[in-house]
C-alpha cells in the first residue's frame, strides 16, 4: 500500500506503508519540525488600541503542511494555492484578478472576510499589497501565510473573527510576477528581478505630485491605479525587502530638485534629505509605530549593516530616507486619501526560504494589528434631508487638507488620533456644512452628516464680482453652487521647482545613477 503526500512544488512522495511504531515517530518528527511556539509571537510588544474590549492577542500560526509550507511559490503554485482556499472557504474568501503583467500573468486579489463578494455597509476596506519589486519575495510568502492564517484561525481566534466580521481585507500577494519570476534565492542585493518584463521599476511609475513622472504608465500599475479607483481603502501596507523599517509619506518633496544649480549638490542631495511631511504626519506615525513595536525586531532601529542607516523606533519619513519620484504609497494618500505606508520587512531582499518561518514569526502580529487600525478615528455617512446617501461628496478635516470622499453608499472614514476636530464637506448641489467632533482611544467615533438642498440666489450673503456668491457659483436654474473643497491637497510648489524641465548632463546622469543604487541596496 502507497501512501501519497502532497507538496507544495506539485510533485509527489512516495511513502511505504511503516510499522505503526516507525509512523508514530515520524510523525512526531515532521509535528516538531512545523509548529511555531506560541510564545515567539506572543513576547511582541503590545499596542495600546484594543479593537474591542476582552478580545485577546491573535494566537500563533502554526500552518498546515498540506496546503502551504515555509517555502517559496512560484505564479502557478500561489495560483493553485488561492484557487483552492477560496474553494475551500467560500463563506470567507473571493478570489479576482485586477489585471495582468507583461507576460500575462494574473494579479490575484484575495478577499478575506466575513462578506467576501459584497460589500459591507459601513466597514472599511483595507489592502495589503506585496512583492512590487520582483526580487523581494518574503512579503509574497507572509501575505499567503497570512490569508492561511485567517481562514483556518476565523472559529477559533476572537480576534480574528472580529476583524473578518468588520472588515473587508484585499490582498494583493505580488504586484510583480514576473520580475519574482528571473529573481534568485538567496540574493540579498541587486537590481535583477526587481524590474517589470519592461525594465520599469513599479514604484516610480505612478503619478507624483511633487514633479512630473514621465515614465511611461505600465499595465500592473494601470491595474492598481484602476483598483483602487473603484474601491475606496482606508488604510493599506505596501510589503518590501532590504531594509527593516516602517516608512511613511511624503516620499517625494517640492525640495527634491533645489540642488539642480549645483551638480555636486544634485549628486549628494539623496544623503542629505529633509523629511517632507503630510497634514497627517501624526496619524503616519502612529500607523507606522504600531506595525514596528509589534514585530519583535523592527522597533529597535538596528542598522541592516554597518554601513546602511539606523531608524529610530524602526520608522522613518520616506523622504528622510531618500526621495523618490512615482511612488504608490504618495499616489494612494493625495489622490484617494488611502493612509498606506510601506513596510521594509528583510535585510536580505530574497532570503534563503528556511528563513521564511522566523519572519512569519517577526511580522504575524503586526500583519494583523496594522489592519485594525482602519477601526480608529471617525465614520459615518452623508445622507440628503430624505435619509438618501450622498455619493461622491467632497470630506476634509479641517487644517488637513488631503481630501476623501464619500462611496455609493455615503460611507466615508478618516483614521485620526484623539483629539477635537472639525469636518468641512462639500457635495454639488447641496450647501456646504462644518461639523465638529471628538475622536477618544477607546473606539470609533460615528458621525453622520445631513446635507441641505442649496437655496436660490436670494438672500446668500456676500456677492463676489459678476454677482456670484462669495464661495460659489450660479448652477442652473438660478441655483446656488457651492465650489466643492479640491479633493486632493496641492502642495506648494517652490518656483525653483520648474526651473528645469528635464534632467540632463553628465552629473545629473550620475546623480540618477546614484538614486537607483541606493535603491537597489534598500529598497
Amino acid at each position: 500500500m502507497i501512501l501519497r503526500t502532497p507538496l507544495v512544488a506539485g510533485h509527489q512522495l512516495q511513502l511505504l506503508l511503516l510499522p505503526s511504531v516507525l509512523l508514530l515517530m515520524l510523525h512526531l518528527l515532521l509535528c516538531d519540525a512545523k509548529t511555531v511556539n506560541p510564545g515567539d509571537s506572543m513576547q511582541m510588544q503590545h499596542h495600546q488600541m484594543t479593537a474591542e474590549p476582552g478580545l485577546p492577542e491573535p494566537r500563533a500560526y502554526m500552518p498546515d503542511a498540506q496546503h502551504l509550507d515555509f517555502v517559496y511559490h512560484d505564479h502557478e503554485e500561489l495560483t493553485r494555492f488561492l484557487r483552492a482556499t477560496s474553494a475551500r472557504y467560500p463563506n470567507l474568501t473571493a478570489l479576482y484578478s485586477i489585471g495582468k503583467s507583461i507576460q500575462g500573468r494574473d494579479l490575484w486579489v484575495m478577499v478575506v472576510s466575513s462578506s467576501p463578494y459584497e460589500h459591507m455597509v459601513g466597514k472599511p476596506d483595507v489592502k495589503y499589497v506585496g512583492n512590487i519589486h520582483g526580487n523581494e519575495p518574503v512579503g509574497r510568502e507572509m501575505l499567503l501565510h497570512l490569508i492561511q492564517y485567517f481562514v483556518t484561525s476565523y472559529n477559533t481566534d476572537q480576534y480574528v473573527k472580529w476583524l473578518l466580521d468588520n472588515t473587508r481585507i484585499h490582498i494583493l500577494p505580488t504586484m510583480n510576477p514576473d520580475g519574482y519570476a528571473v529573481s534568485k534565492e538567496g540574493t540579498c542585493d541587486g537590481g535583477q528581478g526587481r524590474y517589470n518584463a519592461r525594465g520599469f521599476d513599479l514604484n516610480r511609475n505612478f503619478p507624483d505630485y511633487f514633479k512630473q513622472n514621465n515614465k511611461r504608465g505600465q499595465p500592473e500599475t494601470d491595474s492598481v491605479k484602476d483598483w483602487i479607483s473603484k474601491i475606496q481603502f482606508v488604510l493599506s501596507g505596501s510589503l518590501h525587502g532590504g531594509a527593516l523599517v516602517a516608512s511613511y509619506p511624503y516620499d517625494n518633496t517640492p525640495n527634491s530638485r533645489i540642488c539642480r544649480s549645483s551638480a555636486l549638490c544634485a549628486m549628494f542631495q539623496t544623503y542629505s534629505a529633509a523629511p517632507s511631511l503630510t497634514p497627517d504626519d501624526d496619524v503616519f506615525k502612529h500607523l507606522s509605530l504600531v506595525y514596528a513595536r509589534n514585530h519583535a525586531k523592527m522597533s529597535r532601529g538596528v542598522a541592516c549593516k554597518s554601513a546602511t542607516p539606523a531608524f529610530e523606533n524602526g520608522i522613518t519619513n520616506g523622504a528622510a530616507w531618500y526621495p523618490l519620484t512615482g511612488g504608490m504609497q504618495d499616489y494612494n494618500y493625495v489622490w484617494y486619501g488611502c493612509m498606506e505606508i510601506t513596510l521594509e520587512i528583510s535585510c536580505c531582499k530574497f532570503p534563503p526560504a528556511y528563513e521564511l518561518k522566523k519572519y512569519w514569526e517577526d511580522n504575524q502580529l503586526s500583519l494583523i494589528k496594522f489592519l485594525a487600525e482602519a477601526h480608529r478615528g471617525v465614520q459615518g455617512f452623508v445622507f440628503d434631508p430624505a435619509g438618501m446617501p450622498i455619493e461622491r461628496a467632497s470630506i476634509k478635516i479641517k487644517g488637513r487638507d488631503v481630501g476623501f470622499q464619500t462611496t455609493k453608499y455615503g460611507e466615508f472614514w478618516r483614521i485620526l488620533l484623539p483629539g477635537y476636530y472639525k469636518v468641512e464637506v462639500f457635495a454639488e448641489g447641496f450647501a456646504p456644512r462644518e461639523v465638529e467632533f471628538v475622536i477618544v482611544e477607546q473606539h470609533p467615533t460615528l458621525l453622520n452628516v445631513t446635507l441641505q438642498p442649496s437655496k436660490r440666489l436670494e438672500g446668500i450673503g456676500p456677492m463676489g464680482p459678476g454677482g456670484v456668491p462669495v464661495g460659489g457659483v450660479v448652477g442652473p436654474g438660478g441655483l446656488y453652487r457651492p465650489i466643492p473643497s479640491p479633493q486632493h491637497y496641492r502642495p506648494p510648489v517652490p518656483p525653483y521647482a520648474g526651473a528645469a524641465s528635464s534632467d540632463s548632463g553628465i552629473f545629473s546622469t550620475i546623480s540618477n545613477g546614484l538614486n537607483s543604487l541606493y535603491s537597489n541596496i534598500f529598497g
